[in-house]
Order: C-alpha cells, then sequence, then structure tokens
C-alpha cells in the first residue's frame, strides 16, 4: 500500500514541476517533500519485512472451491445415461444403473429427512435392473452359448419324476436345485440358503422321493407300522398343506404316501393321522409332532431324512425348543457314510431363505457342524434385482387411501393380478378389511387368531383366483406359494430386514407371474432408519446388513465352580 502512495506522489510531483504555469513554486517544493518523506518510509519497510507473493492459476482456484462445496454438500452427478436404479421425486437424488458409488463415498439418500414431518408425500423407487431372476440367469447363458440346456434328467434322477415335472411344465433346475440335489443324493447334510422363490422345496423334494423310490425298489427296508422315512418340519399349517401337496404329486408314480398332521386340530386328530397305514412322507409343523412323539404315535429311528424347512422361522426361540425335542428322538448321521446299508441315520437338511442364527446351538447336539455341506446363493440377503421396489412416506391417516389407489391401479391400468397386503395386527387385519369393505374391495382376511381350518381354507381359495386381495399378517410371508402375485403392500412396514425379505420374496418367484412390484407406505420414525438401511444397501449393490452368513460355532459353556 505503501509503495502505491509513493508512485502517486511521485507522479504529481513532476507534473508539477512540468507544469509549473498551473501550480505555484511553493505547492511544487511541498509536495516534493512529501514525496521524499513517503519514499523513505517505505523503503525502511520493505528492508524490514521482505514479502513472497505466489500466484495460484485460475483453473487451481476453481477446484479448489470445488472440493470445499462437495465437502459441504454431496453434489457428486450420480445421474448417467441409461436406466436408472433409485428414481426419487427429487431428481437430483437418483443414481442410474451405470453409476458405482466409491468405497469411502457417502450415498445422498432420498429418505434423509423423513423423520421430519415435512416429509409426508416424499417418495424413492428401487427400479427392477434385470428382467429375469438371477436363480435363472445362469440357464439362460448356457442355452444361448451351448445351446444346450441344464435339465432335471441330467441330475440323475429317477425318469418317472422328469416326467412329472414335465407335465407341470418344469423343464430347467434352478441355480440352487442345481446345487443342492447332487449333494443330497450322495448323502451329505446340507444348510441350504437361498432367495426366496429359488424352488427350495423341490430341491430336497426331489432326492428325498428318488431315495424313497430306490430304497422300495431294492426292498431296502419292509414297512413297520409306526416307522415312518421322511420327516419335513414347518413352522405352519398353510406351508404344510402346500408342501405336502407338492410331495403328493411327485408321489404319485411311486405309490408312496404323504400325509400332514398340524396345530390347532386337538390330540384326537393327531391319533387319527396316524391309526391307519403310516406315511412315507410326514410333513408336519412343531407343536403337533412333538404331541404325536409325547404320546407315541410315532417313532422316528428309521428316518432316512429330516428336512428342516424356513429355518430362520424354526430355529427362532418360539421354535427351538420343540425343534430340540424333536432331534433328540432322531439318529442323525455325522458324515455320508452313515447315511447307507442297514442300520443308517438320518440325513439332515436345513433349508431357509435367510441364513438362521442360532443354528450352530442347536445343530451341535446332534451332529458335526464341519460335516454340513453349506450352500449359499450369491442373492442371500439381497435385494431382488427383478422387482421394482417403490417407499413413499404417508401419513397414517392417508394409508388407506393409497392403498386404495394402488388397487385400483392394479387392476385398471396394470392388467389385474392378485395382491398382497401385509399388515404387522391381526387387529390391523381386520379393521382394514371392513374398511375395504365399505370401498366396494372384494377381499379375504388370514390372520393368526383364526382356527387352523379356516385359515386353510382362505389362503387355498386365494391360490385358486377366488379371490384377487388377501389381507394377511407374517403367517403368509413364509414359504408360501403366491406364484399368482402381482403386487405386495407393506401396510405396515415390516420390523426387520428378515422380515421385508421374506414379504418382498412373494412376488418374482420361479414360475410365477412377470412385473411383480412392492409398495411399502412408512409412516413412523422408527420405520425410516430401517428404510434407509435398506436404500443404502441397493445403492451400494450390497446385501442387507446386520443378517447372518455363516454358521457359528456355539461358545463353550462356562461352570462356575461351586464353593
Amino acid at each position: 500500500m505503501q509503495s502505491v502512495k509513493v508512485g502517486c506522489l511521485a507522479l504529481v510531483a513532476s507534473r508539477a514541476l512540468c507544469s509549473s504555469r498551473i501550480y505555484p513554486p511553493q505547492l511544487v517544493k511541498l509536495l516534493a517533500a512529501r514525496c521524499c518523506v513517503n519514499y523513505s518510509i517505505s523503503q525502511t519497510r520493505l528492508c524490514q519485512t521482505e514479502t513472497t507473493v505466489i500466484r495460484v492459476p485460475r483453473y487451481m482456484q476453481k477446484q479448489v472451491e470445488n472440493v470445499k462445496q462437495t465437502r459441504g454438500k454431496n453434489k457428486i452427478n450420480t445421474i448417467r445415461a441409461g436406466k436408472l436404479l433409485i428414481q426419487s421425486k427429487n431428481p437430483v437424488l437418483n443414481q442410474s444403473t451405470g453409476y458405482m458409488l466409491g468405497k469411502f463415498e457417502q450415498p445422498s439418500l432420498c429418505s434423509k429427512g423423513w423423520k421430519n414431518n415435512k416429509s409426508f408425500g416424499d417418495y424413492f423407487t428401487i427400479n427392477n435392473i434385470k428382467t429375469v431372476a438371477p436363480y435363472v440367469t445362469n440357464n439362460q447363458k448356457e442355452d444361448v452359448e451351448q445351446k444346450t440346456s441344464v435339465t432335471f434328467s441330467n441330475l440323475h434322477i429317477c425318469k418317472e419324476l422328469v416326467e412329472t415335472l414335465d407335465r407341470i411344465n418344469i423343464i430347467h433346475p434352478t441355480t440352487v436345485q442345481l446345487q443342492t440335489i447332487p449333494k443330497v443324493m450322495k448323502g451329505h447334510n446340507i444348510l441350504c440358503a437361498a432367495e426366496t422363490g429359488s424352488g427350495k422345496t423341490l430341491s430336497y423334494l426331489l432326492p428325498i422321493v428318488h431315495g424313497l423310490q430306490a430304497d422300495k425298489e431294492s426292498q431296502m427296508y419292509a414297512r413297520s407300522s409306526n416307522k415312518i422315512r421322511a420327516l419335513v418340519l414347518v413352522p405352519s399349517r398353510e406351508l404344510a398343506e402346500q408342501v405336502a401337496a407338492v410331495s403328493r404329486t411327485l408321489c404319485a408314480p411311486f405309490g408312496l404316501l404323504t400325509r400332514t398332521v398340524g396345530g390347532g386340530r386337538g390330540v384326537g386328530h393327531v391319533k387319527m393321522v396316524f391309526k391307519r397305514n403310516h406315511p412315507d412322507i410326514l410333513v408336519a409343523t412343531p407343536g403337533a409332532l412333538v404331541k404325536a412323539l409325547r404320546r407315541r404315535c410315532l417313532d422316528l429311528g428309521e428316518l432316512s431324512f429330516f428336512v428342516v424347512d424356513e429355518a430362520d422361522t424354526m430355529f427362532d426361540p418360539s421354535f427351538s425348543d420343540m425343534l430340540e425335542s424333536i432331534l433328540l428322538h432322531t439318529n442323525i448321521a455325522s458324515n455320508p457314510k452313515q447315511t447307507q446299508g442297514h442300520g443308517r441315520k438320518a440325513q439332515l437338511l436345513v433349508v431357509g431363505a435367510t441364513f438362521p442364527g442360532g443354528v450352530g446351538e442347536v445343530l451341535s447336539q446332534v451332529t458335526d457342524l464341519g460335516s454340513m455341506v453349506v450352500i449359499k446363493s450369491k442373492m442371500l440377503h439381497f435385494l431382488m434385482p427383478h422387482v421394482k421396489q417403490t417407499f413413499l412416506k404417508v401419513k397414517g391417516a392417508d394409508k388407506i387411501l393409497e392403498l386404495h389407489q394402488a388397487l385400483n391401479l392394479l387392476q385398471h391400468e396394470k392388467g389385474g393380478g392378485a395382491a398382497l397386503v401385509f399388515c404387522n395386527k391381526s387387529a390391523t387385519v381386520n379393521w382394514l378389511g371392513y374398511s375395504l369393505e365399505e370401498m366396494g374391495v372384494r377381499h379375504a382376511r388370514l390372520q393368526g387368531e383364526m382356527p387352523a381350518t379356516v385359515r386353510t381354507g382362505i389362503f387355498r381359495s386365494f391360490q385358486n383366483g377366488m379371490v384377487d386381495v388377501l389381507i394377511c399378517t407374517d403367517i403368509a410371508s413364509r414359504g408360501l406359494d403366491t406364484s399368482r402375485v402381482r403386487l405386495v403392500v407393506n401396510y405396515d412396514f415390516p420390523e426387520s430386514h428378515t422380515d421385508y425379505i421374506h414379504r418382498a420374496g412373494r412376488v418374482g418367484r420361479a414360475g410365477g407371474v412377470e412385473d411383480g412390484e412392492v409398495l411399502s407406505l412408512v409412516t413412523h420414525p422408527w420405520d425410516v432408519e430401517l428404510v434407509q438401511k435398506i436404500e443404502t444397501a441397493a445403492r451400494r449393490r450390497t446385501s442387507l446388513p446386520g443378517m447372518e452368513s455363516d454358521i457359528h460355532e456355539p461358545k463353550p459353556k462356562v461352570v462356575e465352580a461351586q464353593e
């Protein structure tokens, strides 16, 4: 600043000296004196402090400004040409399928501010980025590249079973079936965890029926009055009836007998099931089977196959005690050699759509965990890439209007189809049913407080197409075949990742209708945290967090020394 002053005063003084006609001589002398003084001051200051001037290029200044803005607000553009993976009400938060988040990059979530009441009406959609389910993609690639496709005859199951599958239009095995069936036929204990709708029921029933028929032909065993050869344990009566129906279809050519025993029918019914000829395959719920074992209605001593279906539910604390009691009545093999010949032990097959927690503690009591073959799907605990999933933040009072609109849209603009509406409580199912009746929506209701026989009839009528809308609790989310369903509505948002995976898995199933959709109505602040975890997993293309993916060896029990 001082140097600028000196320059200006020197310029004025020189002009004054050159034009003495204009300025008086006294003024010229005064200006010259001030110039000399200011010049000397500036010289002494410059001598005392030397300043270094650094020139920053303009393009670098722009880069620094951009970095500062990015740190404050993530304004990285996640939209590229092509299909959108995440489609939001706010287009800035969209994310295309071609964009991959960096390892340390924090995603900008559409649901970030959903705990605020001002967010009502906001929404986002996770689009279906694949047209075909992952568990059939591999077979399609083989068809294109090799021009030959894998069929069930390639898995060395008997001819009659292959012909039975052909008659019901099941020709190509899914990825899970390709991995599981050969291992079961070799006598291994199996833990199979794969996504919903991937054909897990056939993956264990086919080798079981094949094995029982082979034993029958070789007269491996003489039919005893109270000995059962295969046991399938399921959590609900509805699922038991469904598995038994598939088993009867497969057993028809061989004359093998399949029966069910479920809860809600009393001890008298349980005794009647076993008074007649004992079945080759028994499909049972835990409670009814424990009653039968206590009254010695059946013997599991000659069991060849023991299947635990819907394992994440069966190993839950509400069922685990009964499951342990049943396992103690059986002789589970520890290796494949023990499943062959006379005096054979039972082969254990544990199957589920989510990996069961606590499986190690229970199974370690009856078998060697190290000998179990674990089959895990690549898409285990992932969101289904072939199903469109929409999340809508809505007020509680507006939920029924949104539901009514979604059902009308399905029937009148999307060509019709079946819909499942999930609630968290039985009381909500009843109330919602009355409300939809007033709106003229024909529907059925299914919840756990209904008698077992009534529940079975209701679900069968829904499967047969007599009614297109089923309002239900999570009793309908586990394992039930809903191949005609096109829309799943979470009227009440589920309470866990596991419940969400099972509910969403009612659409996009093997052999089911295409273009399945899931609509989730989000109301409460405690639902938002789960929504944010789901959205983060979708943006990062990762599995849902906090879910079991391995069998853990049980911790050794610490026995306190008695004083």
